[in-house]
């Protein structure tokens, strides 16, 4: 049976590019159950490794012993806007005021983060909108630290969204050498360049060395 590896989020997005890049080290990777009734704990640090150990730690002290949990931070970094969203990439939108109404039937967060970041761009030339999506992964075994790995892929922000795939700023996210959006490029390209999957990449073969895993 292979070794598995508690991922400790519910994003669909996230948990299917953990999963997919997994794979090759014949690994799979769960999410971690217990996050439906337990309070998530608050990201109050300033860089994604920061919030990433952090929560890899606090999920890993209420999870069975010795399972190890995976937690990480992402986001996306302007480098026209010094950096930003950075480690505010998911409540980008939330931070200047823009959320659904309580009775909204869809969530619409990935739609108001990407209408704030073009909104934050606009005037800014094609040659000065250069980003980057960035992963920092930890992993936590009954309350420590065991490995971490941090994953990138550059970009540039177009000024508007093309293609229905991917999430968060996926079709805002381009990819000059392939002259697609992250939002165009199908699945198994896009987990070939992706800042998660590369990763995961780093940290399982970090956890392989320390016989964490296979």
């Amino acid at each position: 049976m292979p070794p598995i590896l508690y991922a400790a989020t519910t994003n669909q997005g996230k948990l299917r590019d953990f999963s997919t890049a997994a794979q090759a080290f014949s690994v799979e990777i769960e999410p971690l159950t217990i996050l439906a009734t337990i309070p998530a704990p608050e990201e109050t640090g300033s860089t994604f490794a920061e919030n990433a150990a952090l929560k890899a730690v606090y999920y890993s002290r209420l999870a069975p012993k010795d399972e190890i949990i995976l937690a990480d931070d992402s986001g996306l970094e302007a480098d026209a806007l010094n950096g930003a969203p950075g480690v505010r990439s998911a409540r980008f939108a939330a931070d200047s005021g823009l959320t659904d109404s309580s009775d909204a039937p869809l969530d619409n967060t990935d739609v108001w983060n990407n209408m704030v970041l073009l909104q934050k761009l606009a005037g800014v030339p094609a040659e000065k909108r250069t980003v980057r999506y960035r992963c920092v992964l930890a992993a936590a075994r009954n309350g420590e630290i065991v490995e971490s790995a941090e994953g990138f892929v550059e970009g540039v922000i177009l000024d508007a969204p093309r293609g229905t795939g991917g999430f968060g700023y996926d079709p805002l996210f381009y990819l000059p050498a392939l002259g697609k959006t992250m939002a165009e490029i199908d699945l198994e390209t896009r987990l070939l360049l992706s800042h998660r999957g590369r990763a995961l990449k780093t940290l399982l073969q970090r956890l392989q060395f320390k016989n964490f895993v296979g």
